[in-house]
């Protein structure tokens, strides 16, 4: 860590430089002797990437950027902030604190908490930050944690790990038991040193092979802002519930839409099906990850068009749905012949549900541009019948 970062002279041209294309900072070079213009670089790019990610950071002169890489894998601070809701107790050992964001929000909610970073830079980077937060009940330790940990007789209420999801050569991996470190090879030891676990994953794991890889699972979260999916949240109890427990949180700029339901519930639902009726809703994806099409139609008292189309129809709106609401304007059978007259719009959005085109080949066949106030749903319902719905948002 350069402390050189620090001079009043060189903050004040990141905040003066921030929005500039990093490239263009990079061939001018940087005009102070003691700090390299990959440093400058580094820490323009952190400021601009906290302004939205990362606010209470980016608000803060004082703060020092990691590298590009692990600044892109830290949560944002909403999702922080949604995982420190869901522990409480006096204390908290986050075994894989990186830049420290996750770290900061659960101080807030415990009395103590350990910050694990094997990465010295890491490390340091996080100390310095968490004293210019004045977040004095953070102890950041430099090791290994689960070494740490096997040579202690600590205990605490909670134990947080967001696993590395990249192998030695830099390379995605998706299966648990190939991040780092392997959760499920840890899980009997871990739990001698907590009764309740909080695991970060990545939101592209399968949630079936989540289940077979892990154990004492009482209830899983799936986080999306602004309708991207960001993470899933497992988690783990020394003596779990019988049922897992399955939420949905959408953060939206002026809503949060929630929904929550369990494996069993959803197992047991009724759902029914139907021709498209009056209104169309579309489960936003956090929900679509979650498979919860029975509990969610049930829920609402909605019909699915088809077994494998999610997508649900109504002869009357609802209120409150977890995702979008559009009236139905017209239904067109996409196999008849007057489908290209018939659709004669040459602007709209366009979205795909269990059909065989994609957008892009759908839009060049009929010439349709993107955008505007037409929402066309190309999706099948029963007896295989593939169909064009034109609706408008609700």
């Amino acid at each position: 860590m350069n402390e050189h970062l620090l001079n009043p002279e060189i903050q004040q041209f990141i905040s003066e430089n921030y929005k500039i294309p990093t490239s263009e900072i990079v061939l001018k070079g940087s005009p102070f002797k003691a700090v390299s213009v990959q440093e400058l670089a580094t820490q323009i790019f952190g400021k601009r990437k906290a302004e939205r990610k990362l606010p209470t950071w980016f608000k803060n002169n004082q703060i020092l950027y990691p590298p590009t890489l692990n600044l892109e894998q830290t949560s944002s601070e909403i999702t922080a902030e949604y995982k420190a809701s869901l522990i409480s107790g006096k204390s908290l050992a986050d075994l894989t604190g990186g830049f420290g964001i996750d770290t900061f929000f659960f101080s807030k909610k415990t009395e103590r908490v350990v910050y694990f970073e094997i990465n010295t830079e890491l490390s340091e980077l996080a100390r310095h930050n968490f004293k210019v937060l004045t977040s004095e009940n953070i102890q950041t330790i430099n090791k290994d944690a689960i070494a740490h940990l096997k040579a202690t007789d600590v205990h605490f209420d909670w134990i947080f790990i967001d696993p590395s999801r990249r192998d030695d050569a830099g390379g995605r991996v998706f299966l648990l038991s190939d991040c780092i470190p392997n959760v499920p090879e840890n899980l009997d030891f871990l739990f001698q040193k907590t009764d309740q676990i909080l695991l970060k994953t990545s939101p592209l794991l399968d949630i079936s092979a989540g289940i077979s890889e892990l154990k004492n699972i009482s209830e899983i979260h799936i986080v999306a802002v602004n309708n991207d999916v960001k993470e899933l949240l497992w988690v783990l109890e020394k003596v779990p519930s019988e049922a897992i427990k399955l939420k949905t949180i959408n953060f939206k700029n002026n809503e949060n839409q929630v929904f929550e339901s369990s494996f069993e519930e959803n197992e047991n639902a009724q759902i029914s099906f139907s021709s498209p009726l009056t209104y169309l809703f579309e489960p936003n994806p956090a929900i679509m990850k979650s498979g919860m099409f029975s509990s969610l139609g049930s829920f609402f008292n909605l019909k699915k068009l088809q077994v494998n189309t999610h997508l649900f129809t109504s002869g009357s709106p609802i209120e409150n749905f977890p995702g979008r609401s559009f009236k139905i304007e017209k239904i067109l059978d996409f196999n008849g012949k007057k489908l290209k007259k018939e659709l004669n719009i040459s602007t709209a959005n366009i979205t795909t549900r269990n059909f065989p085109l994609s957008v892009a080949e759908i839009r060049k066949r009929f010439k349709i541009a993107e955008g505007g106030e037409t929402y066309m749903f190309f999706t099948t319902i029963e007896k295989e019948k593939k169909i064009v719905l034109i609706c408008r948002k609700l």
